[in-house]
């Protein structure tokens, strides 16, 4: 014996081009507000790893200061010699007594190459600053 089953049509449809407008809408927006590119984060660096690693906490007066596997030491994509970063630290800390460094050394480097611009910071008026490591996993 055949059975018909009734469908119920319900006048009620979901229409998704408003859903998919939106979404574009959210993801061109997200792309244009995000920054690509940030010059100290776009070095070749490769951070050692550490267990307890935070996120990096990004602010209009944080200073990164790159040093490279070779010594190099680059402040804003440029290399500088030791004596240009003692001036832009200094300059940095008058116009802003609680000046953030962050100093993100190559796993690779010998530590006296990041020792040197800890000292720099040290010597002209940063009280901490922020070695820069990424989490392991």
């Amino acid at each position: 014996m055949l059975v018909k089953t009734q469908e119920h049509k319900s006048g009620v449809a979901i229409e998704i081009t408003p859903l998919v407008d939106m979404v574009f809408l959210l993801l061109i927006f997200f792309l244009v507000a995000t920054t690509f590119h940030q010059t100290e984060r776009e070095m070749h660096i490769a951070l050692p790893v550490a267990s307890s690693a935070e996120p990096i906490s990004v602010s209009l007066r944080e200073l990164i200061v790159n040093v490279d596997a070779n010594g190099d030491v680059f402040i804003g994509g440029r290399m500088m010699s030791i004596d240009d970063v003692t001036a832009i630290v200094r300059e940095a800390v008058a116009v802003n007594p609680e000046q953030k460094v962050t100093v993100r050394g190559d796993k690779g480097t010998a530590y006296a190459n990041v020792v040197r611009v800890l000292d720099v910071c040290k010597a002209n008026g940063i009280q901490q600053p922020y070695l820069d490591t990424v989490l392991e996993g």
